[in-house]
């Protein structure tokens, strides 16, 4: 037998999702642990003990391992990565203090960024000691106007060596252009410092935007030996136990590659876990024919939101984190510190508040019996009747009820002066209605009516909370996804491989839309050279694949700060191109910001163009048959109103039948996720387990 594997490391638990070659499917949680691997590689133990293998034997039969990873991500967040230091254009040294106008709130999350305490409460990536100023200059055209003073470049490279640094990122002016001083400086840390890992901008970051490509380029050295790290452990260990498959790292643009091509950029995987989550809701909306979709993820610690429109995932180039922007192009992915470990308070003045805090996997929340004490959103759960405290995670962890209720009791419901289910059923509408506020902001604020799409409900937490969240938007109801708790693993071992690079190409454009030959032959250079690059990377990562090929062109009126990312047709760019792109760009425009918003009395400015390769890496198709569902018992259970519980029927299974077909109230139980349907709705299998609950049926 062979078996096809797809992990996610979140905050609290690691996901592993297996798929047979004869088409059996199942999910496996494990803790996450602090040093992750651990938790990767006990769940892959779970998975071959369910198969009746040895763990060696199992790993000589996995044929392909998808893996996301919130290494790199929490390194930034905490600090923890690398001893960095970068290599700048004279009188540039300062430029990841200055940043931009929002770098003193950057990586706030919505709480904390009201506070004016909290302002610059993240310095820069790279201390401005660690900033050192090298003699050179070429200018926007490419020129050298300052030849590299290559004595005094290493004399500074001598300095990293002395300081201990492990990393090293260069970022020149205008090295997008022409980076014949960067591809120099690499050449001279080499020679002087050979164990520091190297980023170079115009390789990591081949973007116009100083500030962001010195944050990206800083971001990605300061990851590098720590993912290095990580990486190859967690592959010497598996193939020391027999596996011969490559690791597939999903990426944050929504493709799988290899560990050896993604080495030298591990920013590209900052955010791989909610990114993978999408491509497994992508995945499986193109197998029930649902193309406008809202992927929503509640873990422990955060929710997570992603649009899908017309079978696609919106796209955003950059991300701002840990007060950095850090430009990568990236599923749009959106978060909020709302989970099963939010923790909940009474503030100041008898304000109830709900997260972000959070109390992730350790302690956890005080129903874990790991010592937590302060209520959260998974507590109040338990109290309202929606968990069993004997089948949580299919009964492999045991939940403490009284616990849950003392916490809730001392730090809820007392001061408040309400009832205990009261206390609980409070801390579930805010922690709901906080989430269906994101919902609202990355649709309508979008130009999208949220009624015009299917919730997808993911994550551990997701099928509990779904039912309010679908009601609070006005939706028919939503769907269950059959690997919902493990679904950014599912997306991982589902995904197809693909790498996106970009190129600069800048050309004004004046009212008149007359574009020049010249200038629109810079443009079909600069998309030549980014395929002859995602082309390169692809057959690095498998020879002899098919690929196909997407193009994006980021345009702007003229003056504008911001851009859209516009798709563009194949075929070479010329006048008539230049013009259909303009069209496309109005249209995009004003569905974004309402009819008549745009303006092409201002002209045009393209500021780059971006090519992404895919290969199609199709995993076997499922055939789990299922189980039918088993009544469990009857729970009292707090829908809609908190006076009053309502008797709930009980169902298990690990994966539903095609005929499953039951009525509300009732919640089923799978193992690592509780699906709550409410009075008046009924829920439906699919021929591939998904869960299909629908109101007033």
């Amino acid at each position: 037998m062979g078996y096809f594997i797809g992990t996610d490391v979140g905050g609290t638990f690691t996901d592993l999702w297996v798929c047979e070659t004869g088409g059996e499917t199942r999910v496996f949680k494990t803790p996450t642990t602090a040093d992750v691997l651990g938790g990767v590689i006990d769940g892959v133990r779970m998975a071959a003990d369910a198969w009746g293998q040895s763990f060696e034997a199992f790993c000589a039969g996995i044929e392909r391992f998808g893996h996301g990873t919130t290494v790199g991500l929490n390194a930034l967040l905490t600090g923890n990565g690398a001893r960095t230091a970068i290599l700048a254009t004279r009188g540039f040294a300062d430029t990841l203090e200055i940043g931009r106008m929002r770098r003193l709130t950057s990586g706030l999350n919505e709480t904390e960024v009201t506070d004016s305490y909290l302002r610059n409460r993240y310095a820069p990536l790279v201390p401005r000691r660690r900033v050192l100023e090298i003699d050179e200059r070429i200018d926007a055209n490419g020129r050298v106007i300052r030849p590299l003073d290559e004595a005094q470049a290493r004399a500074q490279a001598r300095r990293l060596r002395d300081d201990a640094v492990e990393a090293v990122a260069i970022c020149t002016l205008f090295s997008t252009v022409n980076p014949a001083h960067e591809k120099r400086l690499r050449e001279i840390v080499l020679e002087e410092a050979p164990h520091c890992f190297i980023s170079v901008s115009h390789e990591i970051s081949p973007s116009v935007g100083e500030y962001a490509r010195m944050s990206t380029t800083a971001a990605n050295a300061s990851l590098g030996p720590l993912a290095g790290r990580y990486l190859s452990k967690l592959e010497e260990t598996l193939r020391g136990a027999g596996m011969q498959a490559p690791i597939l790292m999903m990426t944050c643009a929504g493709g799988v590659l290899p560990t050896s091509v993604l080495n030298d950029r591990p920013a590209y995987a900052l955010f791989s876990g909610p990114a993978a989550g999408v491509m497994g809701s992508q995945a499986i909306g193109a197998r029930i024919g649902c193309h406008n979709i809202l992927t929503t993820d509640i873990g422990g610690t955060s929710f997570d939101v992603g649009v899908i429109v017309n079978g696609r995932p919106i796209m955003r180039s950059d991300i701002s984190l840990a007060g950095a922007d850090i430009r990568v192009h990236s599923i749009d992915v959106d978060s909020i510190g709302a989970g099963g470990g939010s923790i909940a308070s009474v503030r100041t003045g008898g304000e109830l508040q709900v997260g972000p805090r959070s109390a992730g996997a350790n302690p956890g929340p005080a129903c874990y019996g790991r010592g937590g004490a302060e209520p959260t959103a998974t507590d109040a759960d338990l109290v309202l009747g929606v968990l069993d405290p004997d089948y949580f995670i299919g009964g492999r962890m045991k939940l403490d009820v009284e616990a849950a209720r003392r916490a809730i009791e001392e730090h809820v419901a007392k001061p408040l002066g309400m009832s205990l289910v009261e206390a609980a059923w409070g801390i579930r509408t805010i922690l709901d209605s906080r989430m269906a506020d994101l919902l609202r902001r990355m649709t309508l604020e979008r130009g999208f009516d949220p009624r015009d799409f299917t919730l997808f409900a993911n994550g551990g937490a997701g099928p509990s909370h779904a039912w309010v969240l679908a009601a609070e938007l006005g939706l028919p109801g939503f769907v269950v996804p059959a690997a919902a708790t493990a679904q950014s693993a599912f997306g991982a071992a589902n995904s197809d491989l693909a790498f996106t690079t970009e190129r600069p190409a800048y050309v004004r454009i004046g009212a008149d839309r007359k574009i020049a030959p010249e200038q629109a032959g810079r443009i079909e250079d600069a998309l030549q050279s980014a395929a002859e690059v995602v082309r390169d990377n692809l057959a690095r990562a498998a020879s002899n694949v098919q690929a196909r090929f997407e193009r994006h062109v980021s345009i702007r009126f003229r003056g504008q700060t911001h851009h859209l990312d516009v798709p563009l047709a194949e075929g070479a760019f010329d006048v008539a191109r230049f013009d259909q792109l303009t069209r496309d760009y109005q249209r995009q425009y004003e569905a974004l910001f309402g009819k008549g918003a745009s303006y092409a009395g201002a002209g045009f400015e393209v500021l780059a163009v971006r090519v992404t390769a895919i290969a199609a890496l199709p995993p076997p198709q499922s055939t789990t048959r299922g189980e039918p569902l088993a009544r469990a018992g009857v729970r009292a259970v707090y829908f809609d109103d908190a006076s009053k519980a309502v008797e709930t029927a009980i169902y298990r299974t690990s994966y539903p039948p095609a005929d499953t077909d039951v009525a509300g109230p009732c919640i089923i139980e799978f193992p690592g996720q509780s699906v709550v349907v409410p009075p008046k709705a009924r829920a439906t299998a699919d021929a591939s387990g998904n869960l299909h609950i629908r109101f007033g049926a």
